[in-house]
């Protein structure tokens, strides 16, 4: 909606500012509509995880990775990375960690799931499903914030020693998350899929 439909409550071109500038108008598309919607879904499901106690940090169900397998598989990459990306910027806000060390290791942790998803798309997929692509999505984060904690906040090898922990909790949650996002993908018709 415009500024001059907000005011007026009418619709129609802005009018020129009083220096005689025109004001920018933005337009909204139905994408625009859609990655909002399935952000927020995906927000909503980070906040959640958030709430779930852990009983070591790091190990959290990961329920957001949920939307951005349904997204992937509906609406490629591209809006997959979009989904991601505003989820973990508004979760960060929302759950005051923005440009705190959690909030690095999250953007991390994303970007080499998103990366490992976008090359995993293009293997066959009667053997990379949701399900598989959930795992390897989760290994892929879990790696990326080993790494990033080895070089930035615990310049140590012992933090390796978590592995196993952390890769096992990769593997339930994945496929937990990916058994959720398939049977998601088989219920909801292709059109409908907005919403979740």
């Amino acid at each position: 909606m415009t500024r001059s439909a907000i005011e007026h409550g009418t619709e129609g071109p802005l009018p020129p500012a009083r220096d005689g500038r025109r004001a920018t108008q933005l337009t909204v598309t139905e994408e625009d509509r859609r990655v909002a919607w399935l952000a927020t879904a995906a927000v909503g499901l980070s906040l959640v995880d958030a709430a779930i106690p852990s009983p070591l940090p790091g190990v959290k169900p990961g329920l957001a990775n949920i939307v951005t397998l349904v997204v992937l598989a509906r609406y490629g990459w591209a809006t997959a990375v979009w989904v991601s990306g505003l989820r973990v910027l508004a979760g960060s806000l929302l759950l005051g960690y923005f440009l705190a060390p959690g909030f690095f290791l999250s953007l991390t942790g994303t970007t080499l799931s998103l990366l490992t998803l976008g090359l995993a798309r293009h293997l066959p997929s009667r053997w990379f499903g949701p399900v598989s692509l959930s795992i390897l999505a989760a290994f892929a984060h879990i790696g990326g914030q080993l790494l990033l904690a080895r070089a930035w906040l615990i310049p140590h090898d012992g933090v390796f020693l978590l592995t196993p922990v952390f890769a096992g909790a990769a593997l339930v949650f994945g496929t937990i998350n990916g058994l959720i996002a398939a049977k998601l993908l088989a219920e909801t018709p292709p059109s409908d899929s907005a919403d979740v």
